[in-house]
């Protein structure tokens, strides 16, 4: 098996049965922020795309490039679907002209036959509304020889079913930096941001190490992140290696310093879980465990450390006009009166989403340039500020032509294009609102009808776990993660590590966000 970096969460897997393109990113995403590091354009796309099998893990723009599903992307693929409950990946893939699909069943091995052989898939397939736009999911991989497990950025909560259906696995690639917008578009002290985002930082780190002991791989290649941040307002986003105060308060850590990680935490000891640098156009060639060779297009060496400023600003310089000529098909700031629009946009699904709307329970202001509309969830309405509001619990400040743009092309996903993009600010009063961002990756009737009922669904929480001097429920009330493998307790507080959200044990309270309550009680001996 050979295995490609085609950049960021993409690969492109050569077996005997034929080859499988996964999540081929390209093209700048969330309003030309997100640019795959390095920079992945001088790969050959046309060949890459004459693939067997292409694999699109989840919608996130840093994923489905559209653009260059389209142009380069052979439509004669097979594709190799995530097991979702709502079909809009399939329904995106159709429009772009892809016609065969394998509809995989979540977290069951399929025989997939093709005209050059046969190979082992699985896909886990995470369904929860916090995963991805409505769905994240990770690939397993084995021609019979080689196994091969792509978790990108996918958070899996139970991976016991890895090793039941394939054994050992020989390369793990996985996410280990951030990808989200926390803190940086907070409006809190800059201190107070750059301590979140050191834990931040750090708690990425931990969570994808404690994958890779989980796994057990022979080879591990962190990858899905960073990206590079090439505008002029988003420069400063960029962990530059210079070991400045600055570059720690970064939540995107580069692969060169996951790899140092893994060796100073003993999870790369030279014997197992060894890490291996990849960038976009390395290819490691494996028998089994066995890497045969592994070569780079350039030493990686030229884009980390001491040469990744330098390498960000040549980048900086080549993307300019790129970014220049995106930015100019966004909506202008001027136009029709707002306010109609977002009644047309938010009321609909506010009125869809009782257990939602509940959740969120406070009207949340959202300021666009001059103007301040106010989201009144208990009353289910969209309506301008009034005298007497007072600062709202949470707020967002969004530029006209980011908004007027989701708006002209009926974005169904607002954390998808403006949040990921984090060309806006937010404030809050109290925890995270996980049911408000929710609410703004669900702006269809399907969607948010599929989130209701999967809040409204109950959840079992009556195993219990016995964890450094506490007796408490396995599954976390957050997203179901086994505690016994991602709870870390110091003192009375636990945080689970795979989303990162914390509990006061000796009360059973949510530290991260409203509701959630834990089942905790402290033993003796």
């Amino acid at each position: 098996m050979q295995i490609t970096s085609v950049g960021h969460a993409g690969f492109h897997i050569q077996t005997k049965a034929g080859s499988i393109l996964c999540d081929p990113w390209v093209n700048p995403a969330y309003f030309a922020s997100w640019i795959p590091f390095p920079d992945n354009t001088e790969l050959d796309w046309a060949e890459l795309g004459q693939c067997d099998y292409l694999y699109v893990s989840h919608l996130h723009r840093d994923h489905f490039d559209e653009k260059n599903l389209r142009e380069n992307i052979s439509k004669d693929a097979t594709v190799l679907l995530p097991d979702y409950p709502v079909p809009d990946l399939k329904r995106e893939l159709e429009a772009l002209g892809f016609t065969k699909f394998v509809e995989t069943v979540d977290s069951q091995k399929h025989r997939v036959s093709g005209p050059k052989g046969d190979l082992d898939v699985m896909i886990i397939a995470l369904r929860a509304p916090a995963d991805g736009p409505i769905g994240d999911s990770g690939l397993i991989v084995s021609d019979g020889e080689t196994t091969c497990f792509n978790m990108n950025d996918a958070r899996p909560i139970d991976l016991d079913i890895v090793a039941e259906e394939f054994g050992h696995v020989d390369i793990h690639l996985l996410q280990y930096s951030g990808a989200i917008w926390y803190p940086m578009v907070y409006d809190i002290p800059r201190k107070s941001k750059a301590n979140f985002a050191k834990q931040k930082r750090q708690r990425g780190m931990d969570r994808a190490r404690s994958y890779i002991e989980q796994v057990g791989a022979t080879w591990v290649v962190p990858s899905a992140g960073p990206p590079m941040f090439l505008d002029d307002d988003l420069f400063s986003l960029n962990d530059f290696n210079t070991g400045s105060e600055s570059d720690q308060a970064s939540i995107f850590p580069d692969q060169a310093e996951f790899l140092e990680q893994m060796k100073s935490h003993g999870t790369d000891d030279g014997e197992k879980h060894r890490g291996l640098m990849m960038v976009s156009g390395s290819a490691v060639t494996l028998q089994g465990s066995e890497l045969v060779e592994l070569s780079h297009p350039y030493p990686p060496e030229q884009v980390f450390g001491e040469n990744k400023q330098a390498y960000l600003e040549q980048m900086k310089e080549k993307f300019a006009p790129i970014i220049a000529a995106e930015k100019a098909t966004w909506a202008p700031a001027d136009g029709e009166p707002l306010l109609p629009q977002l009644k047309a946009t938010f009321e609909p699904i506010m009125k869809e989403s009782d257990l939602i709307s509940d959740g969120i329970g406070y009207p949340v202001g959202l300021v666009v340039g001059e103007e301040t509309f106010v989201l009144d969830f208990p009353n289910r309405t969209v309506r301008m500020r009034e005298d007497g509001d007072g600062k709202y619990r949470y707020g967002f400040r969004i530029a006209p032509e980011l908004v007027r743009t989701v708006l002209r092309d009926n974005e169904p996903d607002w954390v998808n294009t403006i949040f990921l993009s984090t060309r806006f600010t937010t404030w809050r009063i109290g925890g995270y609102n996980e049911f408000l961002y929710t609410f703004f990756k669900c702006l269809t009737e399907e969607r948010v009808h599929y989130a209701d009922g999967w809040f409204a669904e109950a959840h079992d929480d009556s195993a219990s776990i016995c964890k450094d001097g506490w007796e408490m429920q396995r599954r976390c009330p957050h997203l179901k993660a086994d505690l016994e493998k991602f709870g870390i307790i110091e003192g009375d507080k636990l945080t689970c590590n795979l989303h990162g959200w914390q509990w006061d044990l000796a009360s059973g309270r949510c530290l991260t966000s409203k509701g959630h309550e834990i089942r905790a009680e402290r033993v003796e001996g």
